[in-house]
């Protein structure tokens, strides 16, 4: 029996990236995905810096929608959201996730030392707390680093990638001595992950969208 998927995105560009990991995940599943997108939820968090109550209200009602199309299964592609996703999940009558969830719960059991890398405030916060709520729910203690690469996100908005990679790069190289596995807040950071050598990679770094994708390839 065919299944929907509908995923809830706060970026027109993420669409063709969840539809690369879709094909390469659940290219063997019986699975109809439809996108919903309205890149003013991240905007106007950003703008306010912090998630509103009215941008979490949108959220909830978006998910209802995806319920309301027919979704089997809901995915809310941005962090800094998150806690408004979770807010949904408990009015909505089918599964829902937020992205970054399974990346929180493969850190906690990869070890008790956990870096945060962010380069927007607005989601290294809820990261962090989704991380240390994580830890709490599976029993166990860890230590929360965090690194804000301030400026970064502007770089890369401004049309200075490499400026932005570099930021990431340096957070990354410093945060790697010190702890055992490092999440990266916002999955535009990954594509600095494969820029780093070997030498600089010490400990696993983690993004989060293959790793929903696994998730989902068990759960659907």
């Amino acid at each position: 029996m065919t299944k929907k998927l509908g995923l809830i995105h706060t970026s027109a560009t993420l669409v063709p990236v969840f539809k690369d990991l879709i094909d390469q995940y659940l290219s063997d599943k019986d699975l109809k995905v439809f996108n919903i997108v309205d890149d003013s939820l991240i905007g106007n968090t950003i703008e306010r810096n912090e998630l509103t109550y009215d941008t979490q209200r949108r959220v909830v009602d978006y998910v209802g929608s995806a319920q309301a199309a027919g979704a089997d299964f809901i995915m809310v592609t941005c962090s800094s959201i998150g806690p408004a996703v979770e807010a949904a999940a408990s009015l909505t009558g089918v599964p829902v996730l937020r992205v970054d969830q399974p990346m929180a719960d493969q850190a906690v059991q990869m070890g008790t030392k956990i870096g945060v890398v962010a380069t927007l405030p607005t989601t290294l916060a809820p990261t962090q707390d989704l991380v240390r709520r994580r830890a709490i729910a599976a029993q166990k203690e860890v230590e929360i680093t965090a690194k804000l690469c301030e400026g970064a996100f502007e770089a890369l908005m401004g049309g200075a990638p490499e400026k932005h990679d570099e930021m990431v790069a340096t957070a990354l190289k410093e945060l790697s001595t010190q702890v055992d596995v490092i999440v990266l807040a916002q999955a535009s950071m990954a594509r600095v992950v494969g820029q780093l050598s070997d030498a600089d990679k010490k400990v696993p770094i983690l993004a989060s969208p293959p790793i929903a994708m696994e998730y989902l390839a068990k759960v659907l």
